[in-house]
C-alpha cells in the first residue's frame, strides 16, 4: 500500500469507510466478522479507519474500537460529532462531552482525526475551531476536520486551528467541490478525504435497474439508484469499461485511481465489507494512469451527463 499525508498524518492511499458495519447499506455483517474485517483490511495494508458516533447510534464506534484496540498505535482512527444548535452556554464543554463518550466507545485516550459531521450554520466556525485547538493542546486529538464545508468557512476555521482534513463527497459523479474546496486544501495543506467515492456502490458496476434496496439501506433515497437514472447514466459505466478493460481492471478501481491521480493530498475512504471488495478497492492504489490516459478519461467525462445525487435531506427522509 502506498501512503499519503493529511497534513501531519501518514496514512494508507486509501482507507476505510466504516459505516456500513453497522448500517446504511443492507444488512450488516455479524458483529465478530465485523471486527475480523477491520482487522483484516489492516493486513492488507490499511491504517487509516474512519467511524462517527452517529453510525448505528455508538455501535459502529464499539465495534472500530474492538477491532483496533491491539492495532492502536498503529493506526489512524478518525471519528466526527454533531454538535447540537442548542448546546447550552459552553461549546468546548458540548463537544469535549462528545469526545469523551467516543473515546470510550473506541477504547483510546485519543483520535488521530476528529470531524465536525456537518458544519451548525447557527454556530460560527471559529468557535468550534477555537475549541479543537484546545482539545489538540489537551493530547485528546491529534487533527481536526468538517465535513461537507464550504471555502469560506474552511478559511475561516483554518485561521484559527489549522485543519487536518475536509472530508466530504466527492467521486466521478459528484465533483462540485472541484471548484473551490479542493484547490482551498491545496493551497493550505489541507488533506481531501472523499466519502462515497465510489457513489454508493454505483461505480463498482455491480448494480442495474432490477436492483433492490431494503431495510436501512441509504441507496433507497439516492435519486441517482431510481430506475430511471441507472438507466440513463449507463454511458458513464459503459465510459469506464472501455477504460477498465484497457488497464486490466475494474470500473471501481479506475474510478479510484482517476481520483488518486488529481491530487496526492486526496485520501478515499470507500465502504467495503468482504476481502473481495478490500482487494478491489486497495488494489486501485496500483492502477496507475499516464497523464494522455487521465486526458482521455477526463475528456470523456466532459461529454457525459450525470442524471440524479446524493443529499443528506433525500436520506433523512428515511429515518422519519
Amino acid at each position: 500500500m502506498q501512503f499519503r499525508k493529511l497534513r501531519e498524518l501518514d496514512v494508507s492511499a486509501i482507507g476505510l469507510g466504516c459505516m456500513g458495519f453497522s448500517h446504511g447499506y443492507g444488512p450488516a455483517p455479524e458483529r465478530r466478522e465485523s471486527v475480523r474485517l477491520i482487522r483484516r483490511a489492516y493486513e492488507m495494508g490499511c491504517n487509516f479507519f474512519d467511524t462517527a458516533e452517529g453510525y448505528g447510534k455508538g455501535d459502529n464506534e464499539l465495534i472500530v474500537g474492538e477491532a483496533l484496540k491491539p492495532l492502536r498505535q498503529q493506526t489512524i482512527l478518525a471519528t466526527k460529532l454533531h454538535i447540537p444548535d442548542n448546546y447550552g452556554k459552553s461549546l468546548k464543554a458540548v463537544i469535549t462531552a462528545h469526545l469523551d463518550a467516543s473515546l470510550q466507545r473506541l477504547q483510546t485516550d485519543y483520535v488521530d482525526l476528529y470531524y465536525q459531521h456537518r458544519v451548525n450554520k447557527s454556530i460560527p466556525v471559529e468557535d468550534v475551531a477555537e475549541c479543537m485547538g484546545e482539545l489538540i493542546k489537551e493530547g485528546k486529538i491529534c487533527g481536526w476536520g468538517q465535513s461537507q464545508s464550504t471555502e469560506h468557512e474552511i478559511r475561516r476555521a483554518h485561521a484559527v486551528t489549522p485543519l487536518t482534513a475536509i472530508q466530504s463527497e466527492y467521486s466521478i459523479m459528484e465533483r462540485m467541490f472541484e471548484k473551490d474546496v479542493i484547490p482551498v486544501c491545496a493551497e493550505l495543506n489541507i488533506g481531501f478525504v472523499p466519502f462515497s467515492p465510489l457513489a454508493s456502490g454505483f461505480l463498482s458496476g455491480k448494480h442495474n435497474a432490477q436492483s433492490q434496496f431494503t431495510g436501512d439501506d441509504v441507496r433507497k433515497g439516492i435519486s441517482r439508484y431510481s430506475k430511471e437514472n441507472i438507466e440513463a447514466n449507463q454511458p458513464l459505466l459503459d465510459l469506464l469499461h472501455k477504460f477498465a478493460r484497457q488497464k486490466q481492471a475494474t470500473t471501481a478501481q479506475i474510478s479510484l485511481a482517476w481520483m488518486l491521480h488529481k491530487h496526492n493530498f486526496i485520501v478515499p475512504i470507500p465502504g467495503m465489507r468482504s476481502e473481495a471488495r478490500f482487494n478491489e478497492n486497495f488494489g486501485a492504489a496500483d492502477v496507475v494512469l499516464t497523464p494522455p490516459e487521465f486526458e482521455q478519461i477526463e475528456e470523456a467525462l466532459a461529454r457525459t451527463q450525470i442524471h440524479g445525487n446524493r443529499t443528506d435531506e433525500d436520506i433523512a427522509k428515511l429515518y422519519r
